[in-house]
């Protein structure tokens, strides 16, 4: 599996993909990216150590993402990053986090005083129904203005049966006003039974392909977009 990339379009930074305990969460019915979870964590930490080797600097930004919360990376593991946060001056790391540990971000912030942290959090949608009932997410909140109190970047899934063009055309009019930042993920099938809405994922792109040329959006056609958790076969 490849676990390093550069990205070179929008805010250009390197990324890493991490190996980690188990997702305290685990529940996402969409989600088989836990199956890169791990228990064995000497092997763990050897293996994040290796790509973790890999970080040049050369952008001043470093993406960290893992199958789970930047909370479930090994202690040791956070302590490699910041020893490549200090010997290669990063200047603006990029983690991932689920919704749960909203009390325990500041934690990371304090851990890491060399560089401004920015959470990305996977809301998926801000329909509290699909979320929760369907997704099986477990986030609840009350309002777009709260997670945005927390979270620079949030992520959106786009593209499973089930969803409409309401909910989604509601869910990017949210993303455009609240957040500094968002992550447009295509769904693609993979291990679970929810499956892809090929129409729907066509009228998106129709509807919605202008977006790319915003400098804060993202989108993910592809889950390996960003150039990691592909095969290098």
């Amino acid at each position: 599996m490849i676990r390093y990339s550069r990205i070179l379009e929008k805010n250009p930074r390197e990324i890493v993909l991490l190996k980690s305990h188990p997702c305290r969460w685990g529940r996402c019915v969409f989600c088989d990216y836990i199956l890169d979870n791990c228990k064995d964590q000497e092997n763990m930490v050897k293996l994040n150590r290796e790509v973790l080797s890999k970080v040049t600097g050369e952008f001043k930004k470093l993406e960290v993402i893992n199958s789970a919360s930047v909370f479930e990376l090994p202690r040791e593991s956070l302590q490699n990053i910041k020893d490549i946060v200090r010997d290669k001056d990063i200047k603006e790391l990029y983690f991932e986090s689920h919704y749960s540990y909203l009390a325990r971000l500041e934690d990371i912030r304090d851990f890491f005083p060399e560089a401004e942290v920015y959470f990305k959090c996977g809301i998926e949608t801000f329909d509290d129904d699909f979320r929760n009932n369907y997704l099986k997410k477990g986030i609840y909140f009350h309002s777009p203005e709260e997670v945005a109190a927390h979270f620079d970047t949030i992520c959106l899934l786009v593209g499973i049966k089930g969803q409409t063009k309401d909910m989604i055309a509601r869910d990017i009019d949210i993303l455009l006003k609240h957040f500094n930042r968002g992550c447009i993920n295509i769904y693609v099938d993979n291990t679970t039974p929810i499956k892809a809405d090929p129409e729907l994922i066509q009228w998106f792109k129709e509807e919605y392909a202008h977006l790319e040329e915003l400098d804060n959006i993202e989108i993910l056609w592809n889950n390996t977009d960003f150039g990691v958790g592909g095969s290098d076969d």
